[in-house]
C-alpha cells in the first residue's frame, strides 16, 4: 500500500486549498478512505473526513463540516480534500489513510499552514 499526499502549502485565512492523495498497491475502489490531520504541538491524529468506496455518504468532523469536501476518483486511484474558508485552526499536516482488516495505512503527509 502506498499513499502519497500533495497540494499543501501556506495560505491566508479565508483561502482555499485542494489536497490530493495518490494511492497504489491495493484495490483503491474497494476501500473506505479518510483524511486525518495533526496540528503542531498536538499528539495524535485528528479525524477530518471519510468517504465510502463508491463515493457516497461522505462524513466530516464537526470542525470542518460545511467547509471541507472529500471526494475520490476511483478511475485515477485518487482521493481529494477541498478545503475552503481556511482558518489558523486548520494548520496541520494532513494525511490520507485507509485500513484493512489487520492494518492501518497512511502517507507521509502534506503540510498546510494558514497564517496572515
Amino acid at each position: 500500500v502506498r499513499l502519497v499526499e500533495s497540494g499543501g502549502g501556506q495560505v491566508q485565512p479565508g483561502d482555499s486549498l485542494k489536497l490530493s492523495c495518490a494511492a497504489s498497491g491495493f484495490s483503491f475502489s474497494r476501500y473506505v478512505m479518510s483524511w486525518y490531520r495533526q496540528a503542531p504541538g498536538k499528539a495524535g491524529l485528528e479525524w477530518v473526513a471519510t468517504i465510502r468506496p463508491d463515493g457516497s455518504h461522505p462524513e466530516y468532523s464537526e470542525f470542518v463540516l460545511g467547509r471541507f469536501t472529500i471526494s475520490r476518483n476511483n478511475a485515477r486511484n485518487a482521493l481529494y480534500l477541498q478545503m475552503d474558508r481556511l482558518t489558523s485552526e486548520d494548520t496541520a499536516v494532513y494525511y490520507c489513510s485507509t485500513r484493512s482488516r489487520l492494518n492501518t495505512y497512511k502517507g507521509q503527509g502534506t503540510q498546510v499552514e494558514v497564517s496572515s
